[in-house]
């Protein structure tokens, strides 16, 4: 068969008394390390990689009864009624090195379509080697493939809090080195993930948090094939000590470790990523926890978008900001005016209370004053920090923060290169400012930043000039609470995601910068899902 289903629990491993185990450790560990690992299995059975990365996806629509759901960045699956139903679903990939595991997941992210999918490895969380452990590891002679090389406790920690869709930070593993790099990997939420290693259902903490887990079944000689191929070309290492490292950890630590947690599989994948009958299998399931049916298309906008009203003058700057052949001068004067506009009817939906003053002439008079500890304007780079002026020049000592998110090219995922909030940001109101928005990917991903730092969301304002009907529905259903206003709202968003009509790359007209290829409306500087 092409893909072997289990359900509820198979029968178990029949292990003789005079059966032995291999006895694979590292100088450091022992028995003691190992109490949270699941009991041992005979290996009397036939005996039969490792990376990181989050999956670029479009932003679907899901439809059900009653409405369209934009389900992009919302963590993570919907009930028919649009609310959350369960946190983030986690499927667990296990398989021996170099059985496809990487690239089953990323079929099954293709096949997904879903925003949001995060790709966790187990690769990430190796151990710090002590010196003498990098000494031992030089020589081919240390054992990554023993449960002792792992750091479970850290990566059952990050993967409960990616499942109830908190960020994250990975560590980032140097495999020349053997060690681990400075930088660590920021995560923001997620609606699917895939958790991949070799040690995927060794540990009984990560196994309660995985929804459904999955085998990848693959001959013992091509996954050594496959990992000669990689050692060598990808990893800098001979072919002496890639047979040396195999046959000492490598093929002992599968046979007592990993081939027999294949009984703990809700399904079993031969041949990985190229059995399309399992993907299937795996992508139906998933999809089965949404329950969702579909419907109609059109749906209204969401009552928490405000668009300033399209006055003659409003309509007339919209004319020569969207006209090409108007000149940089023209457009950052008609531009800023537009952003006044803006920033002052942002303000109006800021709560304030009652308060009575006395004129000059000694009479009172009832106004209305700001209630609430402070305003705070974040700008999503580089576009939105054009806003800047024009909320300073109408608040008085407004603080003011900054969010890089930039999408990595080769593995489609959106990352934090920088972040500077003001301290105590989570007592504010937040002015959130992007000029354009068509997919609201990276709107959304802010905002999640912003959550994290504790700012309510219902404390948080969203700001731009145009913005699609998409990114509308995708930031409103995302965060119900969070407050849209924009001078207009375009129907549209072609293929490559640019509104239409749309306004061109708003940072690279105002900057007087080229344009890449590929722009797209959420600006370079920001994911173009």
């Amino acid at each position: 068969m092409s893909a072997v289903c289990r359900k509820g629990k198979v029968s178990k491993m029949e292990c003789g008394e005079n059966s032995s185990l291999l006895s694979v450790s590292n100088s450091e560990g022992g028995e003691g390390s190992l109490d949270r690992l699941l009991p041992s299995v005979c290996p009397g059975v036939s005996p039969r990689k490792r990376t990181t990365s989050q999956c670029k996806s479009e932003p679907p629509l899901l439809r059900t009864s009653k409405r369209t759901i934009y389900t992009a960045g919302r963590p993570p699956w919907y009930n028919e009624h649009g609310t959350q139903s369960k946190e983030a679903f986690v499927i667990g990939l296990c398989g021996g090195s170099a059985s496809g595991k990487t690239t089953a997941a990323r079929k099954i992210i293709e096949a997904l379509d879903v925003p949001w999918v995060v790709l966790l490895s187990m690769d990430s969380f190796y151990k710090v080697l002590t010196p003498e452990q990098q000494v031992a590891a030089a020589s081919n002679d240390y054992n990554f493939d023993h449960p002792d090389a792992f750091d479970f406790g850290l990566l059952a920690h990050i993967l409960q809090k990616l499942k109830l869709g908190k960020s994250v930070k990975i560590p980032v593993y140097d495999f020349t080195t053997h060690g681990r790099q400075k930088e660590w990997k920021i995560v923001y939420g997620a609606s699917v993930i895939i958790f991949e290693g070799i040690m995927a259902f060794a540990d009984k903490e990560l196994l309660q948090l995985l929804d459904m887990k999955v085998f990848v079944d693959t001959d013992s000689d091509i996954r050594l094939v496959r990992r000669l191929r990689r050692d060598i070309t990808e990893r800098g290492r001979d072919i002496e000590g890639v047979i040396k490292q195999y046959n000492k950890f490598v093929k002992p630590a599968f046979e007592q470790y990993i081939e027999p947690t294949m009984r703990l599989a809700d399904i079993v994948v031969p041949r990985g990523g190229y059995n399309t009958v399992a993907i299937d299998l795996i992508v139906q399931h998933v999809h089965s926890q949404a329950a969702l049916a579909t419907a109609h298309q059109a749906q209204p906008l969401p009552q928490t978008l405000s668009v300033l009203e399209s006055t003659p003058q409003v309509r007339g700057m919209h004319t020569i900001i969207r006209n090409k052949e108007t000149s940089r001068d023209e457009f950052i004067f008609y531009s800023k005016r537009l952003m006044r506009l803006l920033i002052e009817r942002a303000l109006s939906y800021l709560p304030s209370q009652s308060h009575v003053v006395q004129t000059p002439q000694g009479e009172d008079y009832e106004g209305r004053t700001f209630h609430g500890k402070r305003i705070t304007g974040v700008s999503i780079l580089r576009a939105g920090e054009t806003m800047e002026p024009a909320l300073r020049a109408v608040c008085k000592d407004v603080r003011i923060g900054k969010i890089l998110i930039q999408t990595n090219q080769d593995t489609g995922e959106p990352e934090l290169h920088y972040l500077r909030l003001p301290k105590d940001i989570g007592e504010d109101h937040v002015i959130l400012m992007d000029c354009t928005v068509s997919t609201g990917a990276a709107a959304m991903m802010a905002v999640r930043v912003l959550l994290d730092h504790d700012v309510q969301e219902e404390k948080i304002l969203l700001v731009s000039l145009l913005m699609a009907e998409m990114g509308v529905h995708s930031v409103a259903y995302a965060f119900p609470q969070v407050k849209i206003i924009t001078t207009a709202v375009d129907k549209k968003v072609n293929d490559l995601f640019h509104i239409i009509p749309g306004i061109g790359n708003f940072g690279d007209r105002y900057f007087g910068t080229d344009a890449p290829p590929d722009w797209s409306d959420d600006e370079m500087d920001e994911p173009s899902y």
